[in-house]
């Protein structure tokens, strides 16, 4: 038995890597995904809101200060609340004497509230410096992550589970639908070999292969450029990544019982591991999501492969965290494995 499964890992090994679209769809495309968004959002935390300015003072000088607004001034109120009105601007703060005015564009909300949080919080300030009396409440504001966490940090295990799922399910279902066309697995059968040797030579390449991902992705994530800093805890990460490789290679072999031929499993899983990226905070943060939508992205393994390879990947968390995931992604692999393995056939009917 361990020179069947020794031969036939080496053999879906080395088609899996001689063959250049499978090699392009599981590390390459994917980590464009990775480099483009890590350069993009690179520097999104050192971004300043541009406001428009007219005249001077106390309040101005305190706003350039907080290091987050950068003023671009004008001669009248008329130009800057023009800009404004056109949506080049967010707002003009105008002080004149001891008056400060806002001009808002209330068609960006967001913006809008924002503009309006740092004007009013330093007026504010000064007001209670002004009055001599010293402040009733203190306020203190920290970031709970590590002061130097860079985008790239919620970047990569998100995309890189995807790329991950992507693979799994792809690899699963493909190679038996084209092994069952081509009658390989009829082959096999017939040959002194049980049906666990081919399942578990096809789960170790893919397990093998979704390491070598994972490496290349870190690695990447790790180079300067960059600045991926991994948590004290990292390692915890590992459970749930093999449990999410199984947990999409079960998906794969559902597809692949299924599906007669290779387009229609390419749909198939399309159909499946694309809308779950979307949904599972792959490229945006679940929780922008409507509260609804965030409750239908728990039924999802994806969703909690994400968050726990974020857990400890990024946030540092300790063995507690493990429970969830690890046990949503049991269930999952569980109960699709077992539906797979009833309509599995070793021969197109």
């Amino acid at each position: 038995m361990s020179a069947a499964f020794t031969s036939l890992s080496k053999a879906m090994a080395k088609g899996f890597f001689r063959d250049k679209a499978t090699l392009f769809f599981s590390f390459i495309f994917p980590l464009m995904f990775l480099v483009i968004f890590g350069l993009l959002f690179r520097d999104a935390g050192a971004e300043k809101i541009k406001i428009g300015a007219v005249g001077d003072g106390p309040v101005l000088a305190a706003l350039e200060q907080t290091g987050a607004v950068e003023l671009e001034r004008f001669d009248s109120v008329e130009a800057g609340v023009r800009k404004v009105r056109d949506g080049d601007l967010p707002g003009l703060v105008e002080a004149t004497g001891d008056t400060v005015r806002l001009s808002f564009a209330a068609s960006d909300q967001a913006q809008a509230g924002t503009v309006r949080g740092l004007v009013a919080g330093v007026t504010q300030e000064l007001n209670v410096r002004a009055s001599g009396q010293p402040p009733r409440f203190a306020f203190e504001a920290a970031q709970v992550e590590d002061a130097s966490l860079q985008p790239i940090q919620y970047l990569t295990p998100g995309i890189m589970s995807w790329g991950i799922a992507v693979t799994a399910v792809f690899g699963a279902a493909l190679t038996m639908v084209n092994w069952r066309r081509k009658q390989v697995l009829r082959r096999l059968r017939l040959a002194p070999i049980t049906p666990t040797t081919v399942l578990s030579s096809r789960l170790t390449v893919t397990v093998g292969v979704a390491f070598v991902q994972a490496l290349v992705f870190v690695g990447v994530a790790l180079l300067p450029i960059f600045g991926l800093r991994l948590s004290g805890t990292w390692w915890l990460s590992i459970p749930v990544f093999v449990l999410g490789v199984l947990a999409f290679f079960a998906i794969g072999m559902l597809i692949g019982a299924f599906c007669k031929t290779e387009e229609a499993a390419t749909g198939a899983a399309n159909i499946v591991v694309l809308p779950m990226a979307f949904l599972s905070g792959t490229f945006f943060p679940i929780e922008a999501a409507p509260p609804w939508l965030q409750t239908v992205s728990k039924v999802f393994p994806l969703r909690h492969m994400n968050d726990g390879m974020m857990d400890f990947l990024v946030r540092g968390k300790d063995f507690s965290a493990l429970l969830v995931p690890c046990a949503v992604l049991i269930g999952f692999t569980l109960v699709v494995g077992f539906v797979a393995s009833r309509v599995f056939t070793w021969e197109d009917s």
